[in-house]
């Protein structure tokens, strides 16, 4: 039996923390923006909002638009759909931790273990099947 994976919603006074630990500088220079311009370029009615970061208890880490909008997606491999901003929220981080995967060093290895991490957990959202597509 598959254990089921804990989503934990980070607590505002622990942000910064848990993403130096995570990803040290580089969350700041490199990944955040990454995130954001996926997010972006695969909907792009989002124009911007206030992010909430979220922990699973195997690891994993993921951040998505606190927003109350389902964004109509298009991405390069055909795919159209439509994807909560939850969701949308996890298929950046996906695209970005894929990425940014391709380097060396501790932060493309910490990008490569994120993407398998939540990759994992994406099997229990709500929005699977969808989030599966526009990343396959």
């Amino acid at each position: 039996m598959i254990k089921s994976i804990t989503n934990t919603l980070v607590p505002e006074s622990q942000r910064m923390a848990v993403v130096d630990k995570l990803f040290g500088i580089q969350y700041v220079l490199v990944l955040e923006p990454a995130v954001f311009r996926f997010a972006e370029t695969l909907a792009p009615a989002y124009a911007g909002a206030y992010w909430t970061f979220h922990t699973l208890d195997h690891g994993g880490f993921y951040m998505g638009p606190r927003l109350d909008t389902i964004f109509a997606v298009s991405c390069e491999n055909g795919y159209e759909g439509k994807l909560s901003a939850d969701a949308l929220g996890m298929v950046a981080c996906l695209y970005a931790f894929s990425a940014l995967s391709f380097g060396n060093g501790t932060f493309a290895e910490a990008c490569a273990d994120q993407y398998h991490l939540l990759r994992e957990y994406v099997f229990q959202h709500a929005e699977a099947k969808a989030i599966l597509r526009v990343i396959d």
